[in-house]
């Protein structure tokens, strides 16, 4: 049997709960198109950013470290790739809808300029400078809105209302976090925030630690990775390789973390009596949340890897410095020659130079800004 459009949202009705985004309740786009007899609109959102030029170019754009230093390090498309495995778990466990949370998550860096979050202070630093500003969750929507434009008769990749919703909304402890809104977004937004809070502080985790920069004992402080190791222990024995434990380790953290969102999201639904997706909605607050347990004991890691363990250490902080030291001077030298950047910069109606520099530099890869700076400013000395 083949899955029509029709016997599809059936299904979605039947397994969702109550408070979720259904796609018969929701699905519009700006530009009002025909409905795919086989997709639903999720779903069609999700391939179109799956096949867009944005995704594809994070696969050489910094996480952590930069692109292209190590094999195995995560990028900003094995983070989102991470982040979407997650947010797919909870959003199963919660009946909430998955394929939303799915495409909210693989689009969510889309707008992330190279040298992670040093390259994103250093372009707002700029931008600053020109009476403007850069935040990265605001260029991600212009992405999907404006800059891909792969149709004939309007920019951007058209998507849902649902989804840029959650785009311009995503919020972490690094994200948009002095930006509170007066309304969450819906619940599969909710989801991927802490989806993407909880994907980064395990893989930076074992990043670190492949890196050398973070060892076994240093981690050994924290005390959900002592409840996560003892756990390991229980099921596998002490006798394991370090590589078996920090492996089997990161993920039994992740799951803990994974699980109490659940149960905590849960109860708080429950609580409030959320039986609508207006409720939902209109609910002042958050709803997914991690118990105040766990989220002490996250908050404990995360300000470890801020302020001393990872993020400033020398081994990364240099690089990220010099590739926002790039994106400074290209900048500049962009705007003495517009006509450097590729011309559909330029192209498009009453379009401000500030702009069309931003929004090509928070584009590139960190290879290309590297290349771009070799060309056009160290060969000019």
């Amino acid at each position: 049997m083949i899955n029509t459009l029709q016997t599809l949202l059936e299904q979605e009705n039947q397994n969702l709960a109550p408070y979720a985004v259904r796609s018969i309740d929701g699905g519009a786009r700006k530009h009002p198109e025909q409905p795919d007899p086989y997709r639903l609109p999720f779903q069609l959102d999700k391939d179109r950013i799956i096949h867009s030029k944005a995704f594809r170019r994070l696969d050489e754009k910094t996480q952590i470290f930069v692109a292209g230093t190590g094999d195995h390090y995560r990028t900003r498309l094995t983070h989102s790739l991470e982040v979407a495995q997650i947010s797919r778990d909870i959003a199963r466990r919660l009946g909430l809808n998955e394929d939303l949370c799915e495409v909210i998550a693989l689009a969510h860096d889309l707008g992330h300029p190279p040298f992670g979050h040093g390259g994103e202070k250093a372009l707002d630093e700029v931008m600053n400078e020109l009476g403007y500003s850069f935040e990265h969750n605001k260029q991600s929507r212009r992405t999907v809105e404006f800059l891909e434009s792969p149709y004939p008769h309007f920019d951007g990749l058209n998507l849902t209302h649902e989804t840029l919703d959650g785009l311009i909304k995503h919020q972490t402890a690094l994200d948009n976090d002095g930006n509170p809104y007066e309304l969450a977004a819906h619940l599969e937004a909710q989801v991927v925030n802490h989806s993407d809070e909880i994907a980064y502080i395990n893989h930076d985790i074992d990043d670190g630690l492949r890196s050398g920069i973070i060892d076994l004992t240093q981690l050994r402080t924290f005390y959900l990775w002592r409840i996560a190791e003892e756990l390991v222990h229980k099921k596998y024995g002490t006798n394991l390789l370090p590589r078996i434990t920090i492996s089997r380790t990161i993920s039994r953290m992740t799951s803990l973390m994974i699980e109490d969102l659940t149960l905590q999201t849960e109860k708080n639904i429950q609580e409030n009596k959320i039986n609508t997706l207006g409720a939902a909605i209109e609910f002042q607050g958050k709803l997914v949340k991690f118990s105040p347990q766990m989220k002490e004991m996250i908050i404990e890691i995360r300000k470890s890897l801020f302020n001393d363990l990872f993020y400033r250490q020398p081994t990364i902080y240099q690089k990220v410095k010099e590739g926002a030291d790039m994106i400074k001077k290209l900048f500049g030298y962009y705007l003495k020659h517009p006509h450097s950047m590729k011309k559909k910069y330029l192209d498009r109606e009453d379009q401000d130079i500030i702009i069309a520099v931003k929004d090509y530099i928070a584009g590139m890869t960190d290879g290309f800004l590297i290349s771009e700076y070799h060309r056009h400013i160290i060969g000019k000395k």
